[in-house]
């Protein structure tokens, strides 16, 4: 069977504002404010609570690696109590991966969000039903863009490794597609969608419909 397989933030759902105010709450808790904007830092937040922190601690002196160390679990345990108080999914991102899953493909997510926080994310927003398998950043010993993870969600599926696509919003999932080799559709919606052409995926997503088509072409 042929698959899709999804990354979560910043291509199924925009979870940028919740993560920010998880790394604020870090901030705030250390006496520094809000160190990140939600507006102008959500490329960053997309791209894990480790790198937030070390933007936030990037604006002010006196903060290393040690301390976003001791803050990380602090703001899993923030983001877990807020999960989806500003996070939506992207417009017609279900709407595809249900025509997909009529064109006969298997689909899952795999995401460098840890497991319990995505199952919980995808289960809040009431459509973890729709998805075959989810393998997150804990799931396995390795991550993206280590390949396993990819291929290990495809296999869950059903699926050939061989034959699946990955839909992501990132360098990583671009370079976790070319490290199985298989082909990547990065999207254009996100906070980093100008950047998108520069990595040279397979196809760019400028919109959800046009999903279904772009993966015919891609796994014929």
């Amino acid at each position: 069977m042929k698959t899709v397989i999804f990354d979560l933030d910043g291509t199924l759902a925009d979870t940028s504002g919740d993560l920010i105010a998880a790394a604020n709450h870090c901030f705030q808790g250390l006496g520094l404010g809000d160190l990140l904007d939600p507006a102008q830092d959500a490329g960053t937040a997309l791209r894990g609570g480790r790198a937030m922190l070390k933007l936030g601690f990037s604006r002010v002196e006196g903060y290393g690696e040690e301390e976003i160390g001791r803050q990380y679990p602090i703001l899993l345990a923030a983001y877990g109590e807020n999960i989806d108080t500003h996070t939506t999914l992207y417009e017609g991102a279900m709407d595809a991966v249900e025509a997909l899953k009529s064109r006969g493909y298997g689909v899952g997510i795999c995401t460098n969000k840890p497991e319990g926080l995505a199952e919980t994310l995808m289960t809040r927003l009431g459509v973890r039903s729709a998805f075959g398998a989810l393998v997150g950043a804990d799931t396995l010993p390795v991550r993206k863009p280590d390949p396993t993870p990819l291929r290990e969600t495809a296999l869950r599926l059903g699926g050939d490794p061989a034959r699946t696509c990955l839909v992501g919003d990132s360098d990583t999932d671009r370079n976790t597609a070319r490290a199985a080799g298989v082909p990547s559709i990065l999207v254009t919606f996100g906070p980093s969608g100008e950047d998108m052409a520069a990595l040279e995926p397979e196809a760019l997503l400028q919109s959800y419909p046009d999903l279904p088509d772009l993966v015919d072409r891609l796994l014929t």
